[in-house]
């Protein structure tokens, strides 16, 4: 992910162009991996950082922490955050890069959110501080008919039990601008500063607007995150109409090809909720209709990240 120039320059940028936020302060680097963030924070003047990380990285993480000289500002720590004992009471930021693909599958939100709870000041900022969850939909007819329809028939026989499974799997892939059929939705908003681990499960509407006549084969969502207090608004997308991420889109394949014209509207909602038996498995519930001049859909259709 260090690779991913969008995502660690940014994060570059908030550290080193509004070092007011960090100056003489307590940093709390969650999930810290490599301690990238760690590093950006140190060198824009923090008092002290505390870089907790739970897997052997955190071993890693040191010895890069002692080659650039920087082992009196930074400490790391291994463990879980919430097993660990922090060595002060309170702590003034919190950062971290804790977004999953789809923004919540395999994310640490609920970590972040207990370390806030736990450990920040109460004048203290969590960092990034909001999210967003935006929808569209795409024409894909090639890559459906290869990679779904395909098992209808697979040399004269039926196997569409593995279509089934597949069109179940959201799908985590680059989407070409191009593809974009619709205007796209707000979904969710989360303000990490106040929100609570419920908050992360959720039921919006939406209504995704034709611009031009297409066939829309699956919807695509992506997120925006926010940093709201720097000295400028600073944030990044990981839409199909911004620089690539690692993130990349989430792609929903619909049952039905849906034939629509200009200035029509698909009309839904989604049910975004943490599975039972996995937290951070995501289960989806998508609703839509279509009530169109060259077609008349309803539909429920259910999905699992796994």
């Amino acid at each position: 992910m260090l690779k991913d120039v969008v995502r660690t320059k940014t994060y570059q940028n908030v550290i080193y162009k509004n070092t007011f936020l960090y100056k003489d302060k307590i940093v709390l680097d969650v999930g810290a991996g490599t301690g990238i963030l760690s590093l950006f924070c140190a060198k824009a003047g923090a008092k002290h950082v505390y870089a907790v990380e739970c897997s052997h990285m955190a071993d890693m993480a040191k010895e890069i922490v002692e080659a650039n000289g920087l082992s009196n500002v930074i400490t790391v720590l291994k463990g879980k955050i919430e097993e660990i004992d922090l060595p002060v009471p309170k702590v003034d930021v919190i950062i971290s890069e804790w977004m999953g693909y789809f923004l919540l599958y395999e994310n640490m939100l609920n970590t972040i959110l207990y370390a806030r709870d736990k450990w920040l000041a109460e004048s203290g900022i969590v960092l990034p501080d909001q999210a967003t969850l935006y929808l569209t939909a795409i024409e894909d007819a090639d890559y459906k008919e290869d990679k779904i329809e395909f098992w209808k028939d697979v040399y004269g026989f039926d196997m569409s039990c593995i279509r089934k499974q597949a069109m179940m799997e959201p799908l985590v892939d680059t989407v070409d601008q191009n593809q974009i059929v619709t205007t796209c939705q707000l979904l969710k908003t989360m303000d990490i500063s106040k929100m609570t681990p419920g908050d992360a499960s959720f039921s919006a509407p939406f209504k995704l607007v034709a611009e031009r006549n297409d066939y829309i084969h699956a919807l695509v969502a992506y997120f925006d995150v926010t940093f709201t207090k720097c000295h400028k608004l600073t944030g990044f997308s990981t839409g199909p109409r911004s620089r690539a991420t690692h993130w990349k889109q989430t792609v929903l394949y619909l049952e039905d090809v849906l034939p629509i014209c200009e200035g029509e509207a698909l009309l839904g909602s989604m049910t975004v909720a943490q599975n039972n038996k996995n937290p951070r498995d995501v289960d989806i519930m998508l609703k839509y209709s279509l009530n169109g001049r060259h077609c008349v859909v309803s539909r429920t259709q259910y999905y699992r990240m796994r």
